[in-house]
């Protein structure tokens, strides 16, 4: 928090400025070089800035482009800190806070295993087939699905398999895009 004077009457008093964290999902379009991830990821540890989910892909072969996805929480004043020493970066070519630039897509992809057995065995199925969970492994004592969504689907799902023996779970971060025909 900063602090600033404020005046009140005839005397000053020092008041605290604060600000309301928000989460944000930013989308960097980088050179595909030997580096550039550990470089992005230091920028935000040497700052102390948080990283709530991190994906990192080769989009565009040809260019040798990847796009990085990360969401992190943050107060506005952080997030053009975060924006701005990003930009600065040699190999980003570009930086878009998708949250703030309006509708996105966003979607995560996990795999879930989950013991299935005896009358747990039924329910851990039926529960899978409303969250449209994809069975890609199944043996006699356990499941692995895999669930493809927003992470609020993804989170609900894991909460209600915990009951019925829930063993590990793996998830990808999360990737996101513009809606509408403009590229990045």
């Amino acid at each position: 928090m900063n602090a600033h004077l404020q005046p009140t009457g005839s005397a000053y008093f020092l008041t605290q400025e604060t600000q309301q964290t928000e989460r944000h999902t930013l989308s960097v379009l980088v050179d595909n070089e030997p580096g550039i991830l550990a470089r992005v990821v230091g920028l935000f540890s040497a700052r102390g800035f948080n990283i709530e989910s991190l994906t990192v892909s080769e989009t565009e072969h040809d260019k040798r482009l990847s796009r990085i996805t990360v969401v992190v929480i943050a107060t506005p004043k952080v997030l053009v800190q975060i924006k701005t020493q990003l930009e600065r970066l040699v190999p980003v070519h570009r930086v878009h806070d998708l949250t703030a630039e309006g509708a996105y897509l966003e979607r995560e992809l996990a795999l879930i295993k989950v013991n299935g057995t005896g009358d747990h065995r039924a329910e851990t199925l039926r529960l899978a087939d409303a969250f449209r969970a994809q069975i890609v492994d199944a043996t006699v004592e356990s499941f692995v699905f895999e669930v493809t969504g927003k992470p609020s689907k993804i989170d609900s799902f894991i909460a209600l398999m915990q009951p019925l023996g829930l063993v590990e779970v793996v998830r990808t971060g999360l990737a996101a895009i513009n809606r509408g025909p403009e590229g990045m």
